[in-house]
Order: structure tokens, then C-alpha cells, then sequence
């Protein structure tokens, strides 16, 4: 490995625009399948709302798992290009899955329009999306690394720009994937019969990802390719492991107490990494608290979206879908960060408040709880709206509506048979046998019919029994609720999202050692995975039977933790790593040159002698600051 031969184009190596065109094409491949997959689950693979949820919250959640293993891989065995090469080969195979798993006429023999064994389409899925999950998150670490090593030392304001270009393209990639993919889900495609068109949905993300790859192929001569150097993360777990496990074998209270836990790890390791360290388990110690925010943020990708199906898209000229709210999300991003940077923030400095990252942090978490309180109340006036009975006949029926009839039927049920018929003004519509439920006696039960009405305009429906009564008890009248109720909840979630992740990340590195960035970035990370796990328990455990009160549920539990967090903050001190390191590295520097005036002393024993007075300077000369 080592230097390619990259030509230079206005300033700037000719490899890094198949890195950006790679980007890109990556992004928008993993949102435009994420964007559609719950409603995959719901309306391909027949799921119910629970189960597509806590299996959408799981492919996510490993999302943001195996960027750590993608980096401790990249940088300890095979180097990033080939990391990135081998783990998008695994991407695309698994989005090429995801395509196949959605035709539905692969299975459906008797063409019908339903697959007739969904366990090969589920199965195909599954793969799919685990092989999804190991391929983009193993890349993550990699490609924006792999970019910057293209500069030399003399061009940090073209990568400071290239950085800025790379992050464009991931915004762009999401955004219009978001936008596009769902209109293709909404197409009817299939070689027999007519359905959604998932595999389209899919079939195109797949299609760039096969793109991305062969981008990044191309310009593999061109790109400078650095050997492995071993990954922070394994010497950090190493040094705090060594220091937990002597520190365990010296539990005795024969051995002098150490003022940090961490120093009994001084015998293997040197003193700089150490206190590097301990800067580092500070800012991870504030981490704790903050799954619960990126449990609420991530259902704007299954619970609102599975929201949205039962709103009306209609904007007049524009429809949208339910699954293209998400794009305000993204859109809202690059409105609200210059905004908030260039005028929110400096306007409360000029009020004399002192508006510390920790404080911003906070108000975010409380902005996203306001979101959940908001997706409440839209859930209540959805709930209220499919609740209007209807007492005559014949009924008009709402397009893309359905009525429960009721029918009342007294005698035996083993003796006595009954007839009933629907007629309308079209033939396109439904007729559904809900349930048949006995109530008290053997001689009197209930049977439930849903009418559906699949056209878009209303239909007369009359009925007829040839025994007693039927009654029309529920008129689900087509997405009357406008689906521009939720964007209120858009704009708190992210709101909350600029003044908590932008924030939280910025203070995350201006607290740790340079060398220590990756270690932070795995803990970030680790919080958004443990946050969609707790979306995946709280949905298959605690079963609640209205959406408004599991929304509730979540703000509330945001708002406990926001407290708890809080008070975290209001006792963390600020430091200044870089100036602590240098005091170190001179105390350090000191030292030494006393110990060489000594004879008979090793060099490796000058730098590791004596651990507790070592540590009780270096404490002394950092105290203030820390």
C-alpha cells in the first residue's frame, strides 16, 4: 500500500470525487430502503404494527452496532479500502436480497395477488437486512477516513471543504431517496397480478449500491491507502480490563489505596494513555442518559410513518405519502443548523445567558419529549375520527373507507343458517368476514362483516338479511385526519435533534484527547443502538392498547431522564484536554531528565517507577483544570 497516483483538480486530489459520488450513492441507497421497509413489513409480510416495529428497531439498532466492529477491522486487519470494498459487496448482495424478497409472484402460484409461502420471503428479508446492517454500518468508520487520508499536510482547507462537500452528499443521498422511493412503493407492479411495488422500492437502492461500488473500484489506482496501525479502542478495553482485573487482585487491605481506579493499570501501561483515558470515561459516564432520546427520535421512521398511513396526504396539487413525511426531516436539518448557529445562539449570548453545550443537550431532550406530547395528540384526533356511527340505509360509503356491519342472529347456531348480502354501486369493493363471537347463549351470537371500498370515490351500499336485524356500528371514514398535523411533531424532534446530537458530538470531541475521538464516536453510536432496543422492549412487552398513551409513555419517561441528566451536567467541569495533556507531557519530560542523572536506572524504568507518587504530581498539576 501506500501513495496513488492521483491527478490534482483545482487543488484537490482527483480520488476524492469517487469517495463523494460513492457517499452519495451509499446514502441514498440505505434511506431509500429504510424509508419503506415498516411499511414492507406491515402490508407485505402482513405484520402487525408491534412486530414490524420492533423488527424495523432491530435492524437499526445493528446499524449502529457494527461500525465499531468496521473499525476495529479496518484498523487493526485489512486497512480501510479493502474493508470498504469487501463489506459493500456484502451491502449490495443484502439490498439485492431485499429486492428479491418483495416480488410477490415468486410464490404465488395460484396468482392471486398474496405470495403463497411468506416464510421464503421473510427469511430472504431477514438475510437481507442483516447483511444490510453489517455492510453499512462496517463501512461507516471507514469512508470519511479514507477521504481525509487523501490530503496532504499542506491541504487542510481543501479538506476542511471536502468534509463539507461529504456531509452535503449524505443529506442530499437521504433526502432524495426518501422523496423518490416511496412514490416507487406506491406503483402497482408484478408480472401476474398487480400489487405495491416493493421490489422496485428496493430493487432501486439496490441498483445504487451496485453504483457506489463500482465508483469506488474505479478509482482505486488513484488512491493513497495507508496500513494498519492497530485500533485505539482494543488498546483502551486492554488497559481498562488490566486495570480491573489488578485491581481486583489487590483488593487486600494491605495494598494502598489509588486515587483513581484507573491507576492500578500504571504497572503495564504508560501514565499519558491513562489519563487520556479518564478524560475519556468522564465524558462516556455522561452517555448513560442518552439512549432515551435516540429511542423517541427513531420512530419518525416506524411509528409516525405507520401513523401517517391512516392521515390524508392530500396537499392539493402534491400527494403525499406516509412514508415521504420523513423528507422533513431532513429538510428541516438544513434549515434549522444555520439558523440556529448564526442567530438562536448568538442572541442568547447577547441576553447575557450561558447557554453551555451540557444546557443545550438538555433542551433537546426536552423538545423531543414536546414532539412525542404532539404525535399524542394527533394520535387522539385520528382515534376519535374512525369512531362515527352510522344508523340508516343504504350508506354512503367514503372512498377508500369501510363500514363494520353487525348482524344479530337468534336460534342455533348448529341448526339454523342465515344469508347475508352486500350490494353497491361497484363491483371493486371488499367484502371481509371479520369474527364470529358468541354472546351469553348458544341461541344468540354476533357476526362482524367489514365492507371495504378499495375505489377513491364514495359508493351506495344497501344490505339484506333474510333474519332479523343488521346494523352498520362503524364507519372508518378514509384518512379524514390531514396528514400537515404532523409536522409540528417534525420540527420539535428536530429541534431537538440540532441542539442534541450536533451539540452532543462537538462537546463529545472538544473533551477528549485527539487520539481518542474514535473511542467517543463508538460510544455515541452504542447509545443510538441501545436507544432502538429500547423501542423494540417497550413494544413487544408492554403492549399498549392505545398508541396515544405509548407515545405518553415515552415522552414522559424522556422528561424523567432529561431530570437525571440534568444534574449529571450541573456537576460535570469542563476541561481542556490538549492543555492537560501538554502539562503532563512536560511533567513527564521532567522527570525523565532528573532519572537520567541517576545511575544504574533503566530506560523503561524511568518511565514507569513508582505509580502512586507519579500519579499524585500529575494530580497536583492538573487539579484546577480537572
Amino acid at each position: 500500500m501506500g501513495k496513488g497516483k492521483s491527478k490534482v483538480v483545482c487543488g484537490y486530489p482527483l480520488s476524492i470525487f469517487f469517495i463523494v459520488v460513492n457517499e452519495f450513492c451509499e446514502r441514498f441507497s440505505y434511506y431509500g430502503m429504510r424509508a419503506v421497509l415498516v411499511l414492507y413489513f406491515k402490508y407485505f409480510l402482513r405484520w402487525d404494527d408491534d412486530l414490524a416495529t420492533s423488527i424495523y428497531h432491530t435492524f437499526v439498532a445493528l446499524c449502529y452496532l457494527t461500525p465499531i466492529l468496521g473499525a476495529i477491522v479496518a484498523d487493526s486487519w485489512l486497512g480501510k479500502f479493502k474493508t470498504i470494498i469487501y463489506l459493500s459487496i456484502v451491502y449490495a448482495v443484502g439490498q439485492v436480497a431485499m429486492a428479491v424478497s418483495a416480488i410477490h409472484d415468486i410464490t404465488d402460484s395460484d396468482r392471486d395477488g398474496t405470495p403463497d409461502s411468506m416464510t421464503f420471503h421473510i427469511v430472504l428479508s431477514m438475510v437481507g437486512l442483516f447483511l444490510i446492517a453489517l455492510g453499512t454500518g462496517g463501512i461507516k468508520p471507514c469512508v470519511a477516513a479514507f477521504g481525509g487520508d487523501q490530503f496532504g499536510e499542506h491541504q487542510d482547507r481543501q479538506r476542511r471543504t471536502f468534509f463539507s462537500v461529504f456531509y452535503l452528499c449524505i443529506n442530499g443521498g437521504s433526502l432524495l431517496s426518501t422523496i423518490i422511493t416511496p412514490v416507487l412503493r406506491a406503483q402497482e407492479c408484478g408480472i401476474y397480478s398487480k400489487q405495491k411495488c416493493y421490489s422496485l422500492a428496493f430493487g432501486v437502492p439496490a441498483a445504487l449500491m451496485v453504483v457506489a461500488l463500482v465508483v469506488f473500484i474505479i478509482g482505486s489506482g488513484m488512491y493513497y491507502k495507508a496500513e494498519p496501525q492497530g485500533n485505539i479502542m482494543l488498546d483502551v478495553c486492554k488497559c481498562i480490563g488490566f486495570a480491573i482485573k489488578n485491581r481486583y487482585r489487590h483488593r487486600s487491605k494491605q495494598y494502598p489505596k489509588r486515587q483513581h481506579w484507573m491507576d492500578w493499570a500504571e504497572e503495564k501501561y504508560d501514565k499519558l494513555l491513562i489519563a487520556q483515558i479518564k478524560m475519556v470515561l468522564k465524558v462516556l459516564f455522561l452517555y448513560i442518559p442518552l439512549p432515551m432520546f435516540w429511542t423517541l427520535f427513531d420512530q419518525k421512521g416506524s411509528r409516525w410513518t405507520l401513523q401517517a398511513t391512516t392521515m390524508d396526504g392530500n396537499f392539493g396539487a402534491l400527494v403525499i405519502q406516509p412514508d415521504q413525511m420523513q423528507t422533513v426531516n431532513p429538510i428541516l436539518i438544513l434549515t434549522l443548523v444555520p439558523i440556529m448557529d448564526s442567530l438562536i445562539y448568538p442572541l442568547i449570548k447577547k441576553c447575557g445567558l450561558n447557554f453551555t453545550p451540557l444546557k443545550r443537550m438538555t433542551v433537546g431532550m426536552l423538545l423531543a419529549a414536546i414532539a412525542f406530547v404532539c404525535a399524542a395528540l394527533v394520535q387522539i384526533q385520528i382515534d376519535v375520527s374512525t369512531k362515527q356511527l352510522l344508523h340508516s340505509s343504504p350508506y354512503i360509503l367514503s372512498g377508500q373507507g369501510f363500514i363494520y356491519f353487525k348482524l344479530t342472529i337468534k336460534g342455533k347456531a348448529n341448526s339454523d343458517s342465515t344469508t347475508f348480502h352486500l350490494s353497491s354501486s361497484s363491483a371493486a369493493e371488499i367484502v371481509e368476514n371479520q369474527a364470529i363471537t358468541f354472546v351469553g347463549f348458544t341461541d344468540y351470537f354476533l357476526v362482524y362483516f367489514r365492507f371495504v371500498n378499495g375505489m377513491k370515490t364514495a359508493v351506495n351500499v344497501s344490505t339484506a338479511a333474510c333474519q332479523d336485524s343488521v346494523t352498520a356500528v362503524e364507519d372508518i371514514k378514509p384518512n379524514s385526519v390531514h396528514m400537515a398535523l404532523q409536522i409540528p411533531q417534525y420540527f420539535f424532534i428536530t429541534a431537538g435533534e440540532v441542539m442534541f446530537s450536533v451539540t452532543g458530538l462537538e462537546f463529545s470531541y472538544s473533551q477528549a484527547p485527539s487520539n481518542m475521538k474514535a473511542v467517543l464516536q463508538a460510544g455515541w453510536l452504542f447509545t443510538v443502538a441501545i436507544g432502538n432496543f429500547i423501542v423494540l422492549i417497550v413494544a413487544e412487552l408492554a403492549k399498549i392498547p392505545k398508541q396515544w398513551a405509548e407515545y405518553v409513555l415515552f415522552a414522559s419517561l424522556l422528561v424523567a431522564v432529561c431530570v437525571i441528566f440534568s444534574i449529571m451536567a450541573y456537576f460535570y467541569t469542563y476541561i481542556d484536554p490538549t492543555e492537560i495533556e501538554a502539562q503532563f507531557k512536560k511533567k513527564i519530560n521532567e522527570d525523565d531528565e532528573d532519572d537520567k542523572s541517576k545511575p544504574g536506572k533503566a530506560e523503561v524504568e524511568m518511565v514507569k517507577r513508582d505509580s502512586i507518587k507519579c500519579h499524585d504530581e500529575y494530580d497536583k498539576a492538573t487539579q484546577t483544570k480537572m
